[in-house]
């Protein structure tokens, strides 16, 4: 039997947010970056709000020059809002509750200042009112190691965005937390 790479085996994390990113599309948010990085770390996925799905509401003042992130409660429906969403993609059994206590102090400090290094960058940005977000992502691992899959595996949504089949792994979305955390904690 030959070893086989993990490079034969699909990214889960990033077929993760694939599937959250396609979940908000169909919510009317608009995907701003995937993935973005800089030197403090990794978001996952930024959104904002389409502004044409939006109803009501209008734009808040601006003239504000600095960066501190200004983050609110800001419900779903609210037209200017900014997400910064940490997808987490687990298999059933995991250790840390579907993803949830991965979201240690330290990584919402992290998320933070990548955050603020995002906003620095995006001016135009800096004054919609922000929030953190986590998505917790459920794959069914195929049953046995032997199985390869198609290169590149395609994906097939569900009539429902909250599912994802490639290949053999069936992803789902467990639950989307708004607001998850405000301020990082020290």
């Amino acid at each position: 039997m030959e070893n086989r790479r993990l490079s034969h085996y699909p990214n889960i994390g990033v077929l993760g947010e694939d599937l959250v990113a396609e979940w908000l599309l169909s919510q009317a948010w608009e995907i701003l970056e995937r993935r973005w990085r800089c030197r403090w770390g990794e978001i996952d996925i930024i959104a904002r709000k389409r502004p044409d799905e939006v109803k009501g509401g209008g734009d808040r003042e601006t003239g504000r020059q600095h960066y501190p992130l200004p983050v609110t409660h800001c419900p779903i429906t609210l037209s200017s809002c900014l997400i910064f969403v940490e997808v987490k993609t687990r298999s059933r059994g995991n250790w840390d509750a579907d993803g949830m206590l991965a979201i240690t102090p330290q990584k919402q400090a992290k998320l933070w200042r990548t955050a603020e290094i995002f906003l620095a960058e995006r001016p135009d940005l800096v004054n919609l009112p922000c929030r953190f977000d986590v998505a917790l992502v459920r794959c069914q691992r195929p049953k046995t190691n032997t199985v390869l899959l198609p290169e590149p595996a395609p994906l097939v949504s569900s009539p429902e965005p909250r599912n994802l089949a490639v290949g053999e792994y069936q992803l789902s979305l467990q639950d989307y937390i708004q607001s998850a955390f405000d301020e990082p904690l020290s």
